[in-house]
């Protein structure tokens, strides 16, 4: 019997234009998303069907769409991540995801910085 499952995607690599000042929007910088999917994945695991599960390469086309909207706050952008992923995957029944930007413009060495989100519907 199987106890939980997810569909994980770790450290998806985008070019994006999100930030608060006018300098991040216009430039750009490197963001990682990482998700965790919590979903029943007992059909595919039987069946051996994409059609029981949920596309991790729809997923990142998904991922790939909303990081494309330039924001001020990475929150903003995972709620959105988020929300076009329940809708276009009405199993999944909570979502972890992580989203970085890599060398934020704050005057500090610092690799990383963003948000964690862990959501369940309705958003």
């Amino acid at each position: 019997m199987l106890k939980s499952s997810a569909i994980v995607l770790r450290d998806i690599k985008i070019f994006a234009h999100h930030g608060v000042l006018p300098q991040e929007r216009a430039v750009g910088a490197c963001f990682y998303v990482s998700l965790r999917l919590e979903t029943d994945l007992s059909r595919a695991v039987e069946s051996d069907d994409l059609a029981d599960t949920v596309s991790y390469a729809e997923v990142y086309e998904l991922v790939k769409q909303q990081m494309a909207i330039p924001s001020a706050l990475l929150e903003h952008v995972a709620g959105r991540i988020a929300r076009a992923l329940f809708t276009a995957f009405p199993t999944i029944a909570r979502i972890h995801i992580e989203l970085y930007k890599e060398n934020p413009p704050m005057g500090a060495d610092c690799g990383r910085v963003g948000v964690e989100l862990t959501i369940e519907p309705p958003l």
